[in-house]
């Protein structure tokens, strides 16, 4: 029987930097995965779909060229190139982290991973089965879809993300079920490629966890498009037909049933902790996920859970954030446990969303005195020249010390703009630190300068 000092379950971007990490901690390290390492996130999750969104982003360009000045009369749109750039992209990435595996001297082992005591676990493939043991481990086995019933997907007419990854040709009419990161980007990919989508959202706004603001600002921008969208509205039921699907809602009382080719099922993820052993070894879950404390244990200490296995927010990059943590934990080294006040959340479609922190709502409601600032893009030279003004900047900053407690930014490269304020907040700077540092003209950033200085009645460009 093989042993290791830490075996890590699960090949994701929790896992292998937690095998990484370790290693380089001098650990004897082995990964386990049924799958091509990198898990959900790089095979079938965050990776492929930004390969799509920016295939989506150049048709837009395509199809809008006229306002640059450039005649485009015909095109051809290639619908198979575009699903397998995704593929390939993915792939690369996956052999990718088989070199990391390899440069770092971690054993990996190809098959399912099941615990068998508290310091064994049985990995079978095909017919073979073999045990390696291992001081500590490490779960990383990710999460699913979540199906409610009445939705279960075949993969044909009702479809989960992966198969809407594949598709040979973009449906005439899409049902998608659910309004969050995932739902809103395939929303703007699929209208963008020409399908009649209407988005299905029970909370009372699309990106339900985003600020109100932005929610209504990228509603706004979809409805521009096309998409139809239904907020407070419940799904009831899907009914198959032979040539297509209704779907059943009800809001505020009233029936309505709408057509489609194919529903997209968006409503969130799951654990996956079943059948891996847990149990046996004593392990406790709750509600879906595996339950930790601040440096990513288990309730057996040699134990730890990493990602979305261990629940939200169900983020790749909390996970390679909670890897290092419980990798540097389980060898004895001093580590800080994962801030999670100041996790980014991004939204990739267009316009772009990315937040971090507190909303204004949940600001009040936290009992601060606030100030908040705005900067819209239409007043920034960059977005203008840039063809792309839409959306804001806006910043929450506690009135008394300037502390900043949120940021909430819709428009374009809004995903890249939003680490500059992780790293202010991580530093504990005040409105007054961001709004004094000299931001270069013109950039997309001096809206965060702007946003700052609008707080405290000081903007200048709006």
């Amino acid at each position: 029987m093989a042993q290791f000092d830490i075996v890590v379950l699960g090949g994701g971007p929790g896992g292998y930097v937690a095998a990484i990490r370790a290693a380089q901690l001098g650990q004897n390290t082995a990964i386990i995965d049924e799958d091509n390492l990198g898990g959900v996130c790089l095979n079938w999750g965050c990776i492929p779909t930004k390969a799509l969104l920016k295939n989506a982003e150049i048709l837009h360009y395509v199809k809008n060229s006229k306002k640059f000045g450039i005649n485009i009369p015909e095109y051809d749109v290639d619908f198979g190139k575009t699903i397998k750039r995704s593929r390939d992209v993915s792939q690369r990435l996956s052999k990718g982290v088989e070199f990391l595996m390899k440069k770092n001297k971690i054993t990996h082992i190809a098959g399912r991973g099941v615990l068998k005591s508290v310091n064994e676990i049985e990995v079978t493939k095909g017919k073979k089965k073999e045990s390696v043991k291992a001081e500590k481990i490490i779960i990383a086995t990710g999460a699913r879809p979540k199906i409610f019933p009445g939705m279960e997907p075949d993969g044909k007419q009702v479809i989960t993300s992966k198969e809407a990854m594949i598709l040979k040709s973009p449906p005439k009419k899409m049902v998608i079920i659910g309004a969050g990161a995932i739902g809103a980007e395939f929303a703007y990919f699929y209208n963008e490629y020409g399908t009649e989508v209407h988005l299905i959202e029970m909370m009372p706004n699309i990106l339900p966890v985003e600020d109100v603001d932005v929610s209504k600002e990228v509603e706004k921008s979809f409805k521009k498009s096309g998409i139809k969208i239904y907020t407070a509205t419940k799904v009831t039921q899907i009914e198959k037909l032979k040539t297509k699907v209704k779907v059943h809602a009800e809001k505020g009382g009233k029936s309505q049933i709408i057509d489609a080719d194919v529903v997209l099922n968006a409503v969130g993820v799951t654990g996956n902790i079943e059948k891996i052993g847990l149990d046996d070894v004593g392990v406790t879950t709750d509600r879906g996920a595996i339950s930790i404390n601040e440096f990513n244990q288990t309730s057996v200490p040699n134990i730890y859970a990493i990602g979305d296995v261990s629940g939200p927010p169900w983020l790749a990059h909390v996970a390679s954030a909670q890897g290092h943590v419980a990798a540097e934990h389980a060898v004895g080294r001093d580590t800080h446990p994962v801030d999670y006040s100041n996790i980014p959340g991004c939204t990739y479609c267009q316009p772009q969303v990315a937040s971090l922190g507190l909303t204004e709502a949940a600001a009040k409601e936290a009992g601060h005195d606030i100030k908040v600032g705005r900067f819209d893009f239409r007043a920034s030279g960059k977005a203008l020249a840039t063809g792309d003004s839409t959306g804001f900047v806006k910043i929450i900053f506690d009135a008394k010390y300037g502390e900043l407690l949120g940021c909430h930014i819709v428009g374009s490269e809004a995903t890249e703009l939003i680490a500059e304020l992780g790293v202010a907040k991580a530093l504990e700077s005040t409105w007054q630190e961001i709004a004094t540092t000299v931001h270069a003209h013109p950039t997309l950033s001096e809206a965060v300068m702007e946003a700052a200085l609008d707080a405290f009645g000081q903007g200048v460009h709006q």
